[in-house]
């Protein structure tokens, strides 16, 4: 067990902090992915109520007419 600490030391991978940024950058990345999938699903229902609410409200039902029909 000693040999696997010495080993450990003279390499100097405990001091070396060159990769930290790369790996805070990809833990914020995927926080952001988790919190973008947990909330679009939720806007976009907030969003489609709210398009069918002011079409109901002017009073289209969807559909298009033809001009001159």
């Amino acid at each position: 067990m000693m040999n696997l600490i010495e080993v450990t030391l003279k390499l100097k991978i405990w001091k070396d902090n060159r990769g930290q940024d790369l790996v805070e950058y990809a833990l914020m990345a995927g926080f952001l992915v988790c919190a973008s999938a947990y909330t679009l699903p939720q806007v976009a229902m907030s969003i489609s109520n709210i398009l069918t609410t002011v079409i109901a409200m002017l009073g289209g039902g969807g559909t298009v007419s033809a001009p001159g029909a």
